[in-house]
């Protein structure tokens, strides 16, 4: 089946000569979440601005549900839903109306059930009367979406939908996009909580100075790029690492009572039982042995240094 999104080559260049999209090639299958990672003016932005006909791409082709970002714009907007970056809200609108506009703008005819439906679902509906001016930040970032979702499209965009929301809110937000999910709708989610993408997407695209770096898999990448830390406590503390371990890559915490070994978790052999062998017969007696994994965000920004280099 053909991705909902197709992105080949796109490019753009702005007038000062700048590139903020080289090449880019993405395909996003119908129903996923895709994380879309990558530092400030990595092209995040510039990306989404681009498939949602904000800004005219310079080179290359990129189709949402079939239809051409350019020659078919109108369609392939119909089937977009944009929560922008920043919180641009008719203050003294009242929350029903704001949703209602939203819909008619997209030539879809009035659906009072609908709308109660997204507002039920996104938590708005004891606000629907409310102004805009009287609800809390994460209230309007609700809304948000609630106007991105009014027209029923396929593809839903959230670009950093959780900043400036606090803990709270942010893990209600993770429930709102998995239960959009699981009603068929695909979402691309661009976020500076790597925890988030950890948290809720199926595959991570990491994206920096305009160009994809690598699309994977969250489990899979995590496999094959995290590292796992073994941390050994020691039954009595010690000076330094003794020579007969100094081959082993150990790092010793500045209080000397604990040995700090790192391993690639796709290695054949991890080199533990050879250790741990090493360990005793250079006389140290263990108290207690901890594992932690690599997270997402050691990867992402291991990822990004590497392209610096």
């Amino acid at each position: 089946m053909a991705p909902i999104v197709d992105i080949q080559g796109l490019s753009k260049v702005y007038d000062d000569g700048f590139q903020a999209l080289k090449g880019v090639d993405l395909a996003i299958e119908e129903g996923e979440i895709l994380a879309l990672l990558g530092p400030n003016g990595a092209g995040k932005t510039t990306l989404i601005s681009t498939l949602c006909g904000i800004t005219v791409p310079s080179g290359g082709t990129a189709r949402v549900g079939g239809h051409d970002i350019q020659t078919g714009f109108r369609e392939a907007r119909a089937m977009i839903g944009l929560v922008p970056q920043e919180v641009a809200l008719e203050p003294f609108e009242k929350v029903i109306k704001t949703v209602r506009f939203s819909r008619g703008l997209f030539g879809k005819s009035r659906d009072d059930a609908f709308i109660e439906k997204i507002l039920k679902q996104l938590s708005l509906w004891d606000k629907r009367d409310n102004q805009i001016k009287e609800l809390s930040g994460g209230m309007k970032r609700r809304v948000l979406i609630a106007k991105a979702l009014c027209h029923e499209p396929r593809v839903l965009f959230l670009d950093e939908p959780t900043a400036g929301v606090d803990v709270e809110l942010r893990r209600d937000m993770w429930e709102i996009v998995e239960g959009l999910r699981q009603s068929g709708v695909t979402i691309i989610l661009t976020t500076h909580y790597i925890e988030e993408a950890e948290a809720i997407a199926d595959r991570i695209a990491v994206i920096n100075k305009g160009e994809i770096l690598l699309v994977e898999k969250k489990a899979d990448l995590m496999t094959r790029m995290g590292r796992k830390t073994l941390r050994i406590e020691l039954a009595e503390p010690i000076d330094a690492v003794p020579d007969a371990l100094s081959d082993d890559d150990l790092e010793l915490t500045a209080d000397g009572g604990t040995l700090v070994y790192t391993y690639e978790t796709s290695a054949q052999r991890t080199g533990i039982t050879r250790l741990l062998q090493r360990l005793s017969e250079a006389g140290l007696v263990m108290r207690d042995l901890q594992t932690t994994q690599s997270s997402l965000e050691e990867i992402f920004v291991d990822l990004v240094k590497e392209e610096a280099v």
